[in-house]
């Protein structure tokens, strides 16, 4: 297969991935970058945040049009992010590959767990001292292993703001965005390095899946994207963990 078509089908898949679920992006793009198409751990995490930040906006254009968009309650937990990810971003530059890699893996493996475990919730109204501690959580990671943590954040907002499923998934898209343009600035000088020949039909090919994942999002229960997700998730995170260990 050539590196132009696994570049346009991973991006489709992320995409499709963010669009339905909120998240995802970065937990399946850093590996599709690494192993099918040749990029370093740092090279990865860079071009992870390009993609998934550019997909993000178009998911959320989807999701806000919707009404499953809860912009105060997003960007308080995203600012609280903010300064986390610069610093993460900043830091990611000196932990070696492998450490990076397993750590992914190890978060990835964490997330599909807790996503297998996530329930449907009412609406609460949120606690501005958890929001914004989960936040800070969110956005160092963020920062630290190149993730937009969509796939952390939607568990948080059900878990710890109280959100509903579909709610959580619009409003995610929210916090990726502004936290992978946090990360972002602490990479610029890395962007140049970046093959665009590869960057570019991947970033769009997952732009045109956002469309079809938000429109997917809600035509399929929620709980069976979010399981089938998960489900891939630990096979990845194991993969992921497998290959630094070796």
């Amino acid at each position: 297969m050539s590196v132009l078509l696994l570049a346009l089908t991973a991006g489709a898949v992320i995409g499709l991935a963010l669009g339905a679920l909120g998240g995802g992006g970065s937990v399946l793009a850093v590996p599709a970058l690494i192993y099918l198409l040749g990029f370093t751990p740092v090279a990865a995490t860079t071009a992870s945040l390009v993609i998934v930040t550019l997909t993000s906006v178009t998911a959320l254009t989807a999701h806000a049009r919707d009404g499953h968009v809860r912009w105060r309650t997003g960007l308080l937990f995203a600012a609280a992010g903010i300064v986390p990810a610069m610093l993460g971003g900043a830091l990611a530059a000196r932990v070696p590959g492998e450490l990076l890699t397993a750590g992914f893996a190890l978060l990835a493996g964490a997330a599909a767990l807790r996503m297998l475990r996530a329930r449907t919730t009412t609406e609460a109204r949120v606690r501005p001292l958890p929001a914004a501690g989960a936040g800070a959580g969110l956005g160092g990671v963020t920062g630290l292993l190149g993730v937009g943590g969509g796939f952390l954040a939607v568990p948080a907002l059900v878990g710890v703001l109280g959100l509903r499923m579909r709610t959580a998934v619009g409003t995610s898209l929210l916090v990726i965005t502004v936290n992978s343009l946090a990360a972002l600035t602490t990479r610029a000088d890395t962007l140049t390095g970046l093959d665009w020949s590869v960057v570019a039909p991947f970033t769009a090919a997952a732009i045109l899946a956002a469309w079809d994942g938000g429109r997917l999002a809600t035509r399929i229960r929620a709980q069976t994207l979010q399981r089938t997700f998960a489900a891939v998730l630990l096979l990845v995170a194991a993969l992921m963990l497998a290959e630094a260990a070796w």
